[in-house]
């Protein structure tokens, strides 16, 4: 098999398929579909389980630290690359605009700035594009939340490094083992995804800012009271 067929066998008919003989390819076809989306959505589950399971205790305490950092007058940083960069932009929106009663929480994503992120790529280093804006807009008391499906991401570490010089809280979202994100000292909370599949990553990844979401918003409606874990009633 080549090209397209090598990538998506399951689209083309088996070489020993009788010609003519369609109702028994789309047969095939359909069934091998299934057979994978219910492989791919076994591994997910799986995968957000164990995450949840792992960082429970973490998850609760990010998101009391968050919420304390947005009580007394904190902004969040979201920033990542790539398919982290729309998912750093989700971040932001899901605290800026939660869709819940009440105002919205004071969210940025720095990949949003596209003028920034070209002038900083043009005319100094990709590496910067992240850390240059905290070093203009972050202060102490805000809070950092960076995305890498690696944890490589050098702009990323780079921000991470930043965020500290400047006091904010850190939150990073990691797969594989948590790459050089792991082994930074520049990262309050770590929550990796234990998987070599960047679709699973960023699928359980998204579930963990989901949560993070959820805690830091009910700590911030009941102050004073303790969040909730994610498999907590009420």
């Amino acid at each position: 098999m080549t090209g397209f067929e090598a990538l998506y066998p399951f689209l083309y008919p088996p070489a020993d398929e009788v010609p003519g003989d369609d109702d028994a390819g789309e047969r095939e076809v359909f069934a091998e579909a299934r057979r994978s989306t219910r492989e791919k959505v076994a591994e997910i589950a799986a995968l957000r389980e164990q995450v949840l399971a792992t960082h429970a205790e973490e998850l609760v305490a990010c998101a009391q630290a968050m919420a304390g950092a947005f009580g007394t007058g904190g902004r969040l940083f979201s920033f990542g690359n790539g398919g982290s960069s729309t998912d750093a932009q989700a971040v932001a929106e899901m605290f800026s605009a939660p869709g819940h009663p009440g105002a919205g929480l004071p969210a940025i994503a720095l990949t949003a700035d596209v003028a920034v992120l070209t002038a900083l790529s043009n005319d100094v280093s990709f590496e910067v594009v992240f850390a240059r804006p905290l070093a203009a807009s972050g202060r102490a008391g805000d809070i950092a939340l960076g995305l890498s499906t690696s944890g490589n991401s050098a702009n990323v570490l780079r921000a991470f490094a930043e965020a500290r010089r400047q006091g904010m809280l850190t939150v990073g979202l990691a797969g594989y083992d948590g790459g050089r994100m792991a082994e930074a000292d520049t990262v309050d909370h770590l929550f990796v995804m234990p998987s070599s599949s960047v679709h699973r990553i960023q699928e359980a990844q998204t579930t963990v800012y989901q949560v993070l979401g959820e805690l830091t918003l009910r700590a911030l409606s009941c102050p004073g009271r303790p969040a909730r874990g994610p498999d907590s009633p009420g």
